[in-house]
């Protein structure tokens, strides 16, 4: 049984074969998936996958790299995270690869991210690219170890991942840790706790050998699970089940969801 932590099959190049994409995680023993907002103009389209699919969760939350959209503050945040399917507050964070000049926006917005996930009991999505120092630095001003989350799509160092699992803070490994170029994120994977691991796909994007290049959907995140398995000398099994205890342990609301009670929050 695999878990897709971190999805986006609300994105037009997977919603126009959701059928096929929830059959074909059906067949790969990938029993849920957590479609993740990446603005509020979008939002009701993650919530209706959501609705329609009992394995599909559900997060609130505008990517770093969407300017001139709409910016919920902390208590529209707060309010629309009642919604019974989100899960998780994000995908927030810091992006200053794909923008530059005053990204001050950014900042605002992702502190405004973590004081909902306080306030309302949900954990974050956390997205941080060549802005590693000061997604840290906003984490621990804005106390983020009280609502806890993920660093997502991980690919930073092993300094950078012990710092957010000492915030309470699990690690989610993408198709990226198959690629050839990815050695230093595969000693990440084999120095962090078994605890702290996430797997996902991020998909359509970022598909795993051997389906690089082409487009990627949450069936195939069985294929991050067998990396993570062949780095850390554990059985596919092994990796399976860690990590879905893993997100039900994190995303408590999914656990209640899923009818699964006796994972604690």
């Amino acid at each position: 049984m695999f878990i897709d932590s971190h999805c986006h099959i609300d994105f037009p190049d997977l919603a126009a074969r959701e059928d096929e994409v929830l059959a074909n995680m059906a067949r790969q023993q990938v029993t849920h998936a957590l479609c993740v907002s990446v603005n509020i103009e979008q939002w009701p389209r993650v919530t209706a996958m959501a609705e329609r699919h009992g394995n599909v969760f559900a997060s609130l939350g505008v990517h770093p790299d969407y300017e001139n959209v709409t910016e919920p503050d902390v208590a529209q945040l707060v309010e629309w995270s009642a919604h019974r399917r989100v899960v998780a507050i994000g995908e927030t964070g810091l992006d200053y690869y794909r923008l530059t000049g005053d990204l001050e926006w950014q900042r605002k917005r992702f502190r405004n991210h973590i004081r909902a996930a306080r306030e309302c009991g949900k954990p974050l999505i956390v997205h941080t690219r060549s802005s590693a120092a000061d997604t840290l630095a906003i984490m621990r001003e804005e106390r983020a170890h009280e609502a806890g989350g993920v660093m997502h799509c991980f690919t930073e160092t092993l300094e950078v991942a012990q710092a957010a699992i000492d915030m309470g803070f699990m690690i989610s490994f993408s198709g990226i840790v198959t690629f050839k170029s990815a050695q230093a994120l595969r000693e990440v994977v084999k120095a962090i706790p078994a605890e702290s691991m996430l797997i996902e796909t991020d998909s359509p994007y970022l598909a795993p050998v051997p389906y690089r290049g082409k487009t990627n959907e949450p069936a195939h995140v069985p294929h991050v699970a067998a990396e993570l398995a062949r780095v850390r000398g554990m059985t596919l099994e092994q990796v399976a089940r860690v990590t879905t205890d893993n997100f039900f342990r994190l995303f408590h609301d999914a656990a209640r969801l899923a009818g699964r009670p006796g994972v604690m929050a």
